[in-house]
């Protein structure tokens, strides 16, 4: 359920931890120790955000030894997608608008002529 959905993602936490995750597999003690520096937060409590993560569909998690990898799985990831694209027209015509204005200054900096230093044209 997508409603559900972002109640697990409401969390600022949580949400640092998909981030981490988002390049790849990290163990445990990696995000505790990155999460914990950055939230303040003890290893303990990070470890319930990653079970909430774990029993939500949103992260995997197996063992390599005595080490816990874990990983996203991309399916509720995909669910909210699909949700929001319900309200993506909100806010792409503003997004596709100012990738033209930034793509007319770019083009308007390009096309400029140089000036010498004491600003007239040579």
């Amino acid at each position: 359920m997508v409603v559900h959905a972002f109640d697990v993602l409401g969390d600022p936490v949580r949400r640092r931890i998909l981030e981490l995750l988002a390049p790849g597999e990290l163990t445990a003690g990696e995000i505790c120790a990155t999460v914990g520096t950055e939230f303040g937060i003890s290893q303990p409590g990070v470890s319930q955000h990653l079970k909430v993560l774990r029993d939500n569909g949103f992260a995997t998690v197996r063992a390599q030894g005595t080490r816990r990898l874990y990983t996203i799985d991309p399916t509720p990831l995909r669910e909210v997608d699909r949700w929001l694209d319900g309200f993506r027209r909100f806010w792409s015509p503003a997004l596709d608008a100012l990738g033209t204005e930034i793509a007319r200054g770019r083009r308007a900096r390009h096309t400029q002529t140089p000036t010498d230093d004491s600003g007239e044209k040579p």
